[in-house]
C-alpha cells in the first residue's frame, strides 16, 4: 500500500464539523470560523532524518526546509501564513547546539514571512530527528485557490525549473507566497498546487480532483541545470526530462488559467518577477488521461511522482 492508498483509506470516515470547508485532499484544510473577510488555512507537515534530509545536513537548512514545506502549501492556496507550532523529536544523544541551529533556520524563514512561532513540543525519538510543524494561515473569503478547479482547454503553467533538487534546492527553496497571491489577485487561476512530489505526480492530483486530463509538451518543460548535470555526471542517472517530471521537492507552483489569459499572464509575469521563469507546459483536456507530446508524436505519460511506501 503506497502513501496515497493509505491516505484514501484513512480519510474515508474521519469525523468533521461545520467549520470544515475543505478537508483532506487539498494542500491545506480550509476552515470557516465566521470571520467576515477570510477563511483559515491549516497545514501540518514533517521532515524525518534519513528521508527528507541526510544525516550531517547543516542544521539551519533542516529548519528552513521544515517550515518551508508548510509555507509552500499555504502558497498553493494563495494564502498568507500567520503562526506555527513546532514539534521536534530527538534521539537520546542529541547535540543541543544542533537543535538551536535548526530553530535558527526555522526562525529566519519565519521572520522573512512574518510568521509567529507560537510554541510547540519536544519529545524523544529513537535513532533519528523528526520535526513536525503545524501552520495557520488565511485566504480572502472566496479567493482560496483549490487544486480541483481545472477545466478542459485551460493552459498549464509552472514556475522555475524542475528536477535535480537533491543538489541542494530541496533544502534551500523559497516558498512562492508572494507569487501565488499576486497570481490569484490578478488572473483567474482555476487550479493551483505546489510541486512536492514531482510534476508527473502533482499534476495527476489536479487532474484527479478536477476530473480532467492533460497534454504536456516535452520541449516546454523547464529542466534545471542540476538535472542536466546529474544526467551527464552519473552513468545510469535519470534523463533530464524524466528528472524534471519525477524528482520532486522543487516546491514550484503548478497552476491552470483559461487559455485567453495565457499571453497576458506571461507578459505581466516578466514585469513583476523578472528573475523567476514562468513556462506554459501544456493544456488541460477532456477525459482523464495524461499524455506528453514530443517530436515523435503524442504518447501516454507513464512517469509518476514520488510516493512514500511505494
Amino acid at each position: 500500500m503506497n502513501e496515497f492508498d493509505l491516505i484514501d483509506r484513512l480519510t474515508r470516515s474521519l469525523p468533521g464539523n461545520s467549520s470544515i470547508v475543505i478537508g483532506p485532499g487539498d494542500d491545506c484544510a480550509v476552515l470557516d470560523f465566521g470571520i467576515a473577510d477570510r477563511l483559515l488555512l491549516f497545514k501540518t507537515d514533517a521532515v524525518v532524518e534519513g528521508v527528507h534530509f541526510p544525516p550531517g545536513t547543516e542544521p539551519r537548512r533542516i529548519g528552513h526546509k521544515a517550515l518551508g514545506r508548510c509555507l509552500s502549501d499555504i502558497a498553493a492556496m494563495a494564502g498568507t501564513p500567520v503562526a506555527a507550532l513546532v514539534t521536534i523529536a530527538l534521539p537520546q544523544d542529541f547535540d543541543p547546539e544542533v537543535v538551536v541551529a535548526i530553530y535558527a533556520g526555522i526562525n529566519a524563514l519565519a521572520r522573512r514571512h512574518e510568521v509567529a512561532i507560537a510554541g510547540g513540543e519536544t519529545t524523544s525519538n529513537p535513532e533519528r530527528t523528526l520535526i513536525s510543524i503545524a501552520l495557520l494561515g488565511w485566504a480572502p473569503r472566496g479567493k482560496a485557490v483549490l487544486g480541483s478547479g481545472a477545466e478542459a482547454g485551460e493552459a498549464i503553467f509552472v514556475t522555475g525549473a524542475l528536477g535535480g533538487s537533491l543538489a541542494g534546492k530541496h533544502l534551500d527553496f523559497e516558498p512562492r507566497l508572494e507569487e501565488s497571491r499576486w497570481l490569484a489577485s490578478h488572473f483567474p487561476v482555476r487550479a493551483l498546487i505546489d510541486l512536492s512530489d514531482g510534476l508527473a505526480g502533482d499534476l495527476r492530483h489536479i487532474l484527479k480532483a478536477s476530473r480532467v486530463g492533460a497534454e504536456l509538451h516535452s520541449s516546454a518543460i523547464p529542466i534545471s541545470v542540476e538535472a542536466k548535470r546529474a544526467a551527464k555526471a552519473r552513468p545510469g542517472a535519470k534523463p533530464p526530462l524524466l528528472a524534471a517530471l519525477t524528482d520532486g521537492e522543487d516546491f514550484e507552483l503548478l497552476f491552470t488559467v483559461p487559455s485567453r489569459s495565457a499571453v497576458p499572464l506571461l507578459d505581466a509575469w516578466k514585469k513583476k518577477f523578472p528573475n523567476l521563469p514562468l513556462s506554459c507546459i501544456g493544456k488541460i483536456t477532456a477525459g482523464e488521461s495524461i499524455t506528453i507530446k514530443d517530436k515523435n508524436g503524442v504518447r501516454p505519460l507513464s512517469a509518476h511522482g514520488y510516493a512514500h511506501f511505494a
